[in-house]
């Protein structure tokens, strides 16, 4: 077949160019094509079903006694929705009369829940129409074992494989790290999106947002990811392939010219030290860091090692995770944040009550879910804390937005040292505890929480998206999001004023401290910690080595006079690193 170099055209996620062939990522949806089952093979379908049912049943069981064990009977029964709907003799009676007329055990149950789902949505009341969605989520978990999940996977990754997905999801990214994917390409997501970050933090090219590369694609089909410019090009020519392929070369030897940065401090030219840390999701990623010459780690997020496991981690899996890195990091600090996950994924672990709300992203998530739930929230802390004997530990409170949490957060934490402190087992008794500053209400009383913690951290992803009012991951609006907006400039410059009044340094752990566009800007506005994807860090300390403190605060202070993002380009434009 000729090939037809068509270009698609995204949002460049991570920098780098990839050249191999399409693998695309299914979706889970819950999807059957109808195939007449003989009159002799009927009782087949039927044991198959049973089969499934009673997978699908075990597996809802476990989720439903860990949560029991967990938290009590009064929340378990959140988990039991699912085991009701399992068990419901009207939709059974419905599948095994669709099975008699000759179906398969999938595409009855398709049919089924297609005919159900239409009830559910002629119900006025909002909460009934929503089980609609349970028991879709029941009928994929069903399917899913009559199939034995045999949809492909990223296990079934081969050599110079890119993935294609409309999206990716966090639980997908260990199998990305074990697999190591030459890069991948989705549909939806800004430069923000996870996705973006797990792309940058894994060192492939990424390209998201191209709304509808997943149609376009075929399984096996020559592709190229141009992280660079946001391109994706399919079927390309054997010219455009060879183009790329220089490319690569010449991306090759710059990161070999950054190596030279490793082992060096990150001094500007006027004697300035600031601290690069490393931004991870979970221990493997440790060689990659220390590979880059991090001093630490500016944020370990924590919530991974509840998206990879059929249950709820324990104290000791918490424990045994926290002090692995510890150790390996050792001298430097590991600041751990506490769990923040959204609605969307706490559904998974059995919280069906939060896993429809409208808007997750400013529902019930990070320390406002650890609070409502705090013995899942002293767990972890119980984990963190008997780890911090063996390393320089700090902790890590996520979407902040008043002093109240703080104190209440707080609370908890010293109900789980005087829990240790009875049971006899070590930790640091002065452990650090810090804050995350991306909520607007946070920020705009950063001068209160500085004086409850003993370190902040902005959290920049999120608090450019509240303050300017832009979802960072539509790619209709995602031009809109800009760090450079005399709002932010302006609110970074109050937060780190604040917190250094206080006397509290303060880091940067979103995206853009990795961004070296921004860089100089960072060092001029008194950033005392920049945190980022461990291979963003050497061209970070090149950059912070070649210029002078004093310079940066003069270009800040012509920036934040600055009353459009038109002008603080230009001035940005005119800066001279000598």
């Amino acid at each position: 077949m000729k090939q037809k170099n068509i270009i698609l055209n995204g949002i460049a996620a991570s920098s780098g160019v990839a050249i191999g062939k399409v693998f695309i990522l299914e979706e889970d949806d819950l999807v059957a094509v109808k195939k007449d089952v003989p009159v002799n093979k009927i009782n087949r379908e039927f044991a198959r079903l049973r089969i499934a049912v009673r997978q699908t049943k075990a597996d809802l069981e476990r989720n439903y006694a860990e949560l029991n064990k967990m938290l009590g009977e009064n929340y378990a029964k959140i988990a039991d929705a699912h085991i009701l709907i399992l068990n419901d003799p009207m939709i059974g009676k419905e599948v095994i009369d669709c099975v008699k007329q000759g179906n398969t055990a999938e595409f009855a149950i398709y049919t089924v829940v297609k005919k159900f789902s239409k009830s559910f949505d002629a119900i006025e009341d909002e909460y009934f129409r929503e089980r609609k969605n349970d028991m879709i989520d029941v009928a994929k978990k069903v399917t899913a074992h009559l199939l034995g999940k045999s949809k492909k996977t990223l296990a079934d990754l081969e050599e110079n494989s890119i993935v294609v997905a409309k999206n990716i999801m966090p639980s997908d990214t260990v199998a990305m790290r074990e697999n190591m994917v030459g890069g991948f390409a989705t549909d939806l997501g800004g430069k923000t999106s996870h996705t973006a970050l797990v792309a940058r933090s894994l060192e492939i090219p990424a390209v998201v947002g191209l709304k509808n590369v997943s149609y376009h694609v075929k399984q096996g089909m020559p592709i190229i990811i141009d992280g660079n410019n946001g391109i994706v090009i399919l079927d390309p020519t054997e010219e455009t392939i060879n183009n790329y392929k220089r490319e690569y070369e010449i991306q090759f030897s710059n990161r070999k010219a950054l190596e030279q940065f490793k082992d060096l401090p990150a001094v500007t030219t006027d004697g300035t030290e600031v601290q690069l840390g490393a931004n991870i999701e979970t221990p493997k990623e440790i060689r990659s860091v220390l590979r880059h010459g991090a001093n630490g780690i500016g944020l370990y997020r924590s919530e991974f090692m509840y998206l990879t496991g059929s249950s709820m981690p324990t104290e000791e899996e918490h424990y045994q995770n926290y002090i692995q890195i510890a150790k390996m990091m050792m001298p430097y600090d590991v600041i751990i944040r506490t769990m923040d996950l959204g609605g969307d994924k706490i559904a998974k672990l059995g919280f069906m009550e939060v896993g429809r709300e409208a808007n997750p992203f400013m529902g019930l998530r990070a320390i406002r879910f650890c609070l409502k739930y705090p013995e899942i929230f002293k767990i972890q802390l119980k984990g963190i804390l008997r780890a911090s004997v063996c390393g320089n530990i700090k902790i890590m409170y996520p979407m902040i937005s008043s002093v109240a949490e703080i104190k209440a957060a707080n609370k908890i934490l010293e109900q789980a040292k005087e829990e240790l402190r009875i049971e006899g087992k070590l930790f640091n008794e002065n452990i650090k505890v810090g804050a995350m500053i991306e909520v607007p209400s946070a920020a705009l009383i950063t001068d209160l929480i500085a004086r409850e913690v003993d370190f902040l951290s902005i959290g920049t992803n999120d608090l450019i998206q509240y303050t300017i009012a832009v979802d960072r991951v539509n790619a209709n609006i995602t031009h809109l999001y800009n760090p450079m907006h005399p709002a932010i400039l302006r609110l970074l410059k109050w937060i780190i004023d604040c917190a250094h009044q206080a006397g509290v340094d303060v880091g940067m752990c979103g995206e853009m401290a990795g961004d070296p566009s921004y860089t100089v800007v960072l060092l001029g506005l008194g950033l005392d910690e920049f945190s980022m994807s461990a291979a963003q860090i050497p061209q970070v300390k090149k950059i912070i080595r070649s210029v002078s403190k004093e310079k940066a605060k003069i270009l800040v202070t012509k920036l934040l006079e600055c009353s459009s993002m038109a002008e603080i380009e230009t001035e940005m434009k005119k800066f001279k690193y000598i």
